[in-house]
């Protein structure tokens, strides 16, 4: 049995993962027969595969699902057969030949450090020395959670912030205690969710959530703002916080954190001033900037112009 046509991509998952891992064309054809055929049985086996991934998910983690594409013609493997490799190495499925496994889990792992979202890999780039599996092709594709991006102030930059990261492809929580700042015929976008703060601490905590895959933008209009947000972001694990300001104004609020007892490591990681250095002036390119180095850090970029690669090299 295969993923019908109808089956929807979960919002759960990233863009480039495949959820039809758990879909299904009839919800009573294993009860037609009690003896799993080969394809029932990869059913069960993709309905539990789906499982642990949504459980996955749900825990923040990430991990490499790993299909086969092409099978080698010396093994009778299942095309489309899955395995998922969590971010801790733990696998789920298997190919049906130990040795290789075991190369799936060390190569999935690699991919994952990669950053890349979704590569295709023949056997004999990861395992050479099994003759038999030589022909074979998998596709290797990164499982997470869609990232997020809070913007905490819906002023010039913040709007700005929020409509470009929107563009992108960035799902976007826009923050500010003015409901006139978040109205919805200021943004069109459905990717665009818009909170009015009674709190700034809780609606930033509740729009943060467990943090994975979650970059914060704190772009408000004043200190006491600014360090309300920063201190909720602190209590909470995002990939990264940033902080807009002169190095005066940034350093004020992360001291006044620091008297708080707040982590020092944690602080050290706060992008204050926040962005890169593009010379941005207007608030579009202020969002551009930082943008560019959300990206970076989630990518794992270094922010330098590509050219300096071909003068160097």
């Amino acid at each position: 049995m295969v993923a019908g046509p109808s089956c929807r991509r979960s919002n759960r998952f990233s863009q480039t993962a495949l959820i039809q891992v758990g879909c299904v064309q009839s919800d009573n054809e294993l009860d037609k027969n009690p003896v799993p055929s080969k394809n029932q049985s990869s059913l069960l086996s993709s309905l539990s595969l789906a499982t642990t991934i949504q459980q996955l998910l749900d825990r923040g983690h990430s991990g490499t699902l790993i299909t086969l594409l092409e099978p080698s013609k010396e093994i009778d493997t299942i095309v489309g057969t899955k395995v998922l490799i969590d971010e801790l190495g733990q696998r789920t499925g298997s190919f049906g030949d130990s040795q290789l496994d075991e190369a799936i889990n060390r190569f999935g792992l690699e991919f994952l450090a990669s950053r890349n979202n979704v590569r295709m890999v023949e056997a004999t780039e990861f395992v050479p020395e099994l003759p038999a599996w030589q022909a074979a092709k998998f596709l290797f594709e990164r499982i997470e959670v869609e990232s997020k991006i809070v913007i905490c102030g819906a002023g010039h930059v913040g709007a700005a912030l929020a409509t470009l990261s929107s563009f992108a492809g960035y799902n976007v929580v826009l923050i500010d205690d003015r409901a006139e700042f978040v109205a919805r015929e200021r943004f069109t976008e459905e990717r665009i969710e818009l909170i009015v703060a009674t709190d700034w601490s809780e609606a930033v905590l509740s729009a943060i959530g467990i943090g994975k895959g979650v970059a914060v933008a704190i772009v408000t209009r004043g200190h006491n703002e600014d360090e309300k947000c920063l201190r909720a972001a602190m209590n909470t694990e995002p990939d990264y916080v940033g902080m807009i300001g002169s190095k005066r104004r940034t350093r004020i609020v992360l001291d006044r954190l620091r008297e708080a007892g707040f982590n020092e490591e944690k602080l050290e990681r706060v992008h204050a001033p926040i962005g890169l250095d593009i010379g941005a002036v207007t608030p579009e390119e202020v969002a551009l900037a930082i943008l560019a180095e959300m990206i970076a850090v989630r990518r794992g970029g270094k922010g330098l112009p590509l050219s300096l690669q071909r003068r160097s090299g």
